[in-house]
């Protein structure tokens, strides 16, 4: 039969929009429909910014392979169009004795994930790299960085759009059925409310992910994985920047953990600590701020909690709740849902800002397009 579109992407987030340009360079019509007023509004415009180098996650999982090798696509494709980036490399710091066993696990498993260019560093190599930082020892990742994302997704928009391809925004998904001859009819709501129909189907909605799959008809409850809101809340530094490079301690359970980066515009930010949330409340509680001071102390001593101001909050859509191991990214083909031609993503946190054009690639490769 003949389709209105090759394939449709649910979500204009940083992945949507790379699994977008990555079917439309494979030659396919694509729409990419999003509920918000505009592009990136969800979890793609709620975080750090940060280039990851791919250090953390374990051997042969799709965040290690994907992060490392959209970390690599990502430098390029910022290079080529222009986007404001800034490769300003990252420490992560043991303050005591204690912690370097953990970094020293850390370098073991970036290298087993094919980071380029680490080194150990001591206390004092560290501190002559960034003096104002408390370390005991440290890692140097020179690969990571920071980057203007809402520029990485205008650009990929328009590498969508000169394609031939349509980003629709204010178009929530309503819902979706399959066709008996293949493919999907796709009711999509707002004011222009419209149904279409494509070969194709990739939800990428965030936050939204477990709600766009029960919309699907055919789709197995018991396969779509239980969804947790992590809230995460970030503090801006007033006066000068402390330090150039990223600074990130050990991890804590479920993330990364509060960490320093200097923004593109010289401010220096600190974020996001991780509460387990049940709404979308994008609030900042002013009095995190000693209790960010507090942490922030074991790397940087020197810092006046009167100058942390409350900034912006984020969610990420976590497939675990408090306690519970972090897994990996979800992609659920056919094989999962029995549903031919549709792809759905699940816990797509960090780093898929830094993996989103390697997840673009891996959805059209198991699209088999």
């Amino acid at each position: 039969m003949t389709f209105d579109f090759d394939a449709t992407v649910v979500g204009a987030g940083a992945v949507g929009l790379a699994c977008g340009r990555a079917l439309s360079k494979r030659g396919l019509t694509v729409l990419v429909l999003d509920k918000e007023g505009h592009i990136g509004q969800g979890v793609s415009s709620r975080n750090s910014e940060v280039i990851h180098g791919g250090l953390y996650y374990p051997t042969g999982s799709l965040k290690a392979r994907a992060c490392v090798e959209g970390r690599r696509r990502l430098y390029a494709f910022l290079e080529s169009r222009k986007v404001d980036h800034w490769k300003c490399g990252k420490l992560v710091v043991a303050t005591d004795e204690t912690e370097v066993a953990r970094i020293e696990a850390i370098f073991r498993q970036a290298t087993t994930n094919g980071v380029e260019g680490l080194e150990h560093l001591t206390g004092a190599e560290a501190r002559a790299l960034e003096p104002a930082l408390n370390a005991h020892a440290a890692i140097l990742s020179p690969e990571s960085g920071v980057f203007d994302s809402h520029g990485y997704m205008l650009a990929l928009q328009g590498e969508i759009e000169d394609a031939g391809g349509s980003v629709v925004i204010s178009a929530p998904l309503e819902g979706a059925e399959p066709l008996s001859g293949g493919g999907f009819s796709i009711r999509v709501g707002g004011e222009g409310a419209m149904t279409v129909t494509s070969r194709l189907l990739v939800t990428a909605p965030g936050l939204s992910a477990q709600a766009v799959a029960r919309s699907i008809e055919g789709y197995p409850a018991d396969e779509i994985p239980a969804g947790h809101f992590g809230k995460g809340v970030y503090f801006r530094l007033t006066g000068p920047a402390p330090f150039n490079r990223l600074i990130y301690p050990p991890p804590i359970a479920g993330a990364l953990g509060t960490h320093y980066r200097k923004d593109l515009g010289g401010q220096g930010v600190f974020g996001p600590d991780l509460a387990f949330v049940e709404t979308e409340d994008y609030a900042v509680d002013p009095d995190k701020r000693d209790v960010f001071a507090h942490y922030i102390r074991r790397f940087w001593p020197g810092v006046e909690a009167e100058r942390l101001v409350p900034d912006y909050a984020g969610i990420r859509p976590k497939l675990h709740g408090a306690g519970e191991d972090q897994p990996d990214f979800q992609l659920h083909g056919s094989e999962v849902h029995g549903l031919d031609g549709l792809m759905a993503l699940f816990g797509i946190e960090s780093p898929g800002l830094t993996s989103s054009l390697a997840l673009g690639e891996i959805v059209a490769d198991r699209l088999d397009v």
